[in-house]
């Protein structure tokens, strides 16, 4: 996928989480767009794989295997990131744990790979960051973070933590000049992914979740990807604090 109008030659960019999906979109749009990019991920095959794919682009790639849910593991990730790459200009901080048990397994899952990955890949990352010319930080929240749910109670709480810690992140980094957003999708779909396997295991809910969405179909991973990019861009300069929804008007259903 190209990048477009977006130029990110000369960036470094850290996806946590980037190998399936909404990750492995956005390594790919920054990679067609300019930028040398890391991806980490847990499962190996799937990270080669879009390592391979990264390396199409001609431009500079590292993939490295990582727990996010380990904090030393994470900082780890980080150092070897920032020492393959010559430093850190954008943090993407994508994984999730997925979370939706109500129980404690569920509620520890989400808090560490959603919002503490997040929070310390943030802190490793922090003196590359500074020393960058337009450094940026973005987090993948959920739209799941502004309604109640009946089910997945964890989720959208840790994602609502997130997209808190957004703003507080956000003022105070502000001073150094880095910003700090996260964009909140809503349903996406694509092979193997959370919706595509429900379309097969649960019918019922993807119609109903289908029918509340005014667009009339599912999301792409490569629309999240697209939003990645302005707001990592120049173009979003004046832009930090923010939660920006990417759902083709989900949320306007509650």
């Amino acid at each position: 996928m190209s990048g477009g109008a977006f130029d990110f030659t000369g960036y470094r960019v850290l996806v946590a989480g980037g190998s399936k999906g909404i990750g492995r979109s956005i390594a790919l749009a920054f990679a067609g767009a300019g930028a040398a990019v890391s991806i980490c991920a847990r499962g190996e095959q799937a990270l080669q794989a879009t390592r391979h794919e990264l390396a199409t682009s001609g431009h500079p790639v590292h993939a490295a295997s990582c727990d996010l849910a380990d904090t030393q593991a994470v900082a780890g990730y980080i150092a070897g990131a920032a020492a393959a790459l010559g430093g850190i200009d954008v943090l993407v901080n994508n994984a999730s744990g997925y979370g939706f048990d109500d129980n404690d397994d569920g509620w520890v899952r989400g808090f560490e790979v959603d919002l503490m990955a997040a929070v310390r890949a943030s802190r490793a990352a922090l003196p590359h960051l500074q020393a960058s010319p337009h450094a940026s930080i973005l987090h993948t929240s959920s739209i799941a973070a502004f309604h109640p749910r009946r089910h997945g109670a964890p989720y959208a709480a840790v994602k609502a933590a997130l997209s808190q810690y957004t703003t507080s992140q956000a003022l105070a980094l502000a001073e150094q000049g880095i910003r700090v957003n996260a964009i909140a999708p809503g349903s996406i779909e694509f092979p193997g992914g959370l919706w595509d396997r429900r379309r097969r295991e649960e019918p019922s809910l993807y119609q109903a979740t289908l029918a509340k969405i005014p667009f009339g179909r599912y999301g792409r991973p490569e629309e999240i990807a697209h939003a990645a990019l302005f707001l990592a861009s120049p173009y979003a300069g004046w832009i930090t604090g923010q939660t920006l929804c990417v759902d083709g008007g989900q949320g306007l259903m509650g």
